[in-house]
């Protein structure tokens, strides 16, 4: 067989050189060291926690190395791209406060190894095809679908492993002139790697063969061992597209990434990639497969988080509800890496960045995601956010996400402090958790907002509701201060016949009809409509006077 002719004959329209494009992409230019990551979202209008989890990972690979981090948009299955879903992409990670410094952007690419979007990239993939054509090492393939199919139900019936290898890659002794026959007539054809592996039993003597096995040293999972590729794996499709495993080798090799960071699910293809690199004479970039990421079931159990039952696993859940991309930095770094935690409490007031991130802390056995534990490190983050910052990102995500609120926005110094509210206590008040569940907590401040939630207690029979508000307003003087406001509350509770001190009611229930702490109760829901809230008297004295008559009068009617 001559090879070249076959290459010429297959790509004819092809006339750069890979040669070409190696110096078309040089090698980078950094510092001894320096990390160059990639992130290589898949543009099917579903951006994941996964998608994140290994964006922070890549980020900090890359910044923390003095190296490049960069974003490649990997839309060669085209039977999954949907409208808009690149935009998404980006809008999601900016929201999450990811910085590349090269790649695909809203505006167009930013760096000197792009095209950045893989189905713009297409001569560069069929020059390489060529290249393994011409060396031998690829062939055309002209099976029919239907053909496939029938070779799966032969090796099913020989109880053989599935798939276009051996006996069953009918083309791959091909002669020219079969080529040029299949050719001239229209048939449509992939391009696949031709295989040296050996499957462990062979397909045509049923007899155990050695396997050369592969050996890749992963960052996170150390060095791992597994059978050579012996499959005839197609690399180019039918349309000129390339397949995953053949572009990312290429744009891997061409962008001069250094280190891979994805997902668990890819180990299984691993052989087929280093074999593409074997064939394709460069060296591979150092792989970090990351775990995947875990929940605990109602029963205790770990299951993977799944599309269809967990709405958490998409990014627009979170930005829907409005996390702080903050927040969800600091929670995904305590699973990332195990000893983050531990660097947290010795380094409360650091910036994250300042943590030394390593994959080594990173677990390979899978990442537990915990949303409940998200909400808790949220109120902590939160805590240490001014209120300004806090007001202008809840102005931008009401903006998007919840316009009705809108209304909120409008006196800035009035919510900023509402959002101020019990933050600067001894004990602070840790009341803030996400966008959407901080509007919903203070719109009892707001008219248009403003609900009664919940019921009075029971301990105060109806026809002392109206006399309790009403000897309140009587008595009512916003400039009282802390205490003496409560001493008249205090006042109005005995006269009605509560007990002044709730120790009081608990030792002589029989002597009073409730305490102190239910008069209070109906102030409290008369103003807010709810039977706990942060300090009465500070929330009034955000509220104005005029606010404070209003509601009250408004219950009374």
């Amino acid at each position: 067989m001559d090879y070249n002719r076959l290459a010429e004959l297959l790509f004819p329209q092809i006339q750069k050189t890979p040669q070409e494009y190696e110096a078309m992409y040089p090698p980078r230019t950094l510092p001894e060291g320096a990390k160059v990551t990639r992130l290589g979202p898949s543009p099917t209008g579903f951006i994941h926690l996964g998608n994140l989890y290994g964006a922070f990972a890549d980020e900090r690979l890359a910044h923390q190395s003095g190296g490049v981090f960069y974003l490649r948009i990997e839309d060669t299955d085209d039977k999954r791209y949907v409208d808009g879903a690149v935009e998404t992409i980006i809008d999601s990670l900016r929201f999450f406060g990811i910085q590349f410094d090269e790649g695909a952007t809203r505006s167009g690419d930013v760096g000197d190894y792009g095209d950045y979007t893989q189905s713009r990239r297409g001569p560069i993939y069929q020059c390489f095809a060529k290249k393994l054509v011409s060396e031998g090492k690829a062939y055309p393939c002209f099976l029919t679908e239907q053909e496939i199919g029938e070779i799966r139900a032969q090796q099913e019936e020989e109880k053989v492993t599935p798939g276009i290898y051996g006996r069953y890659a009918r083309c791959r002794d091909w002669s020219l002139e079969q080529v040029q026959e299949a050719l001239q007539a229209g048939r449509p054809y992939v391009i696949r790697l031709k295989s040296d592996g050996r499957e462990a039993v062979s397909a045509e003597s049923g007899e155990t063969a050695e396997v050369r096995r592969v050996e890749v040293a992963d960052a996170i999972r150390g060095r791992l061992t597994m059978p050579e590729n012996f499959m005839d794996t197609v690399i180019l499709k039918a349309t000129g597209i390339p397949t995953y495993h053949f572009a990312h080798v290429i744009d891997d090799h061409l962008m001069r990434t250094t280190h891979v960071v994805r997902g668990a699910e890819w180990l299984s293809s691993l052989p087929v990639h280093v074999e593409l690199f074997e064939k394709l004479g460069w060296e591979m970039p150092v792989y970090c497969h990351t775990a995947q990421l875990m929940k605990l079931d109602e029963q205790g159990n770990r299951r993977k988080l799944s599309k269809r039952e967990d709405p958490e696993l998409s990014l627009d859940y979170y930005r829907r509800q409005g996390y702080h991309p903050e927040a969800v930095r600091e929670y995904l770094l305590t699973i990332l890496n195990s000893d983050f935690e531990e660097w947290r409490i010795a380094n409360p007031d650091a910036p994250v960045d300042d943590f030394r991130f390593t994959t080594e802390k990173m677990s390979s056995s899978g990442a537990l995601f915990d949303l409940n534990k998200l909400n808790d490190i949220s109120k902590d983050v939160l805590l240490k956010i001014p209120a300004d910052r806090i007001y202008e990102f809840l102005a931008d995500w009401s903006r998007e996400f919840a316009p009705e609120y809108s209304n909120m926005f409008e006196d800035r110094e009035y919510m900023l402090k509402i959002l101020d509210l019990g933050r600067g206590d001894k004990k602070p008040r840790k009341d803030l958790v996400y966008a959407r569940q901080i509007v919903e907590f203070i719109s009892y401040f707001f008219d248009a907002q403003f609900r009664r939630e919940d019921p009075l207690p029971a301990e105060v029979p109806q026809e002392d509701v109206n006399r309790i508000l009403s000897s309140y307003l009587s008595t009512y003087d916003h400039s009282d201060d802390q205490s003496r406001w409560f001493d008249k509350i205090r006042e109005i509770a005995t006269e009605l016949g509560y007990a002044a001190k709730p120790k009081d009611f608990k030792k002589h229930p029989e002597e009073y009809k409730g305490h102190v702490g239910h008069v209070s109760t109906v102030i409290r829901i008369a103003l807010m409509g709810r039977a706990q809230s942060p300090d009465v008297w500070t929330i009034q004295q955000i509220m104005g006077e005029e606010k404070v008559r209003a509601r009250i009068s408004d219950y009374m009617k």
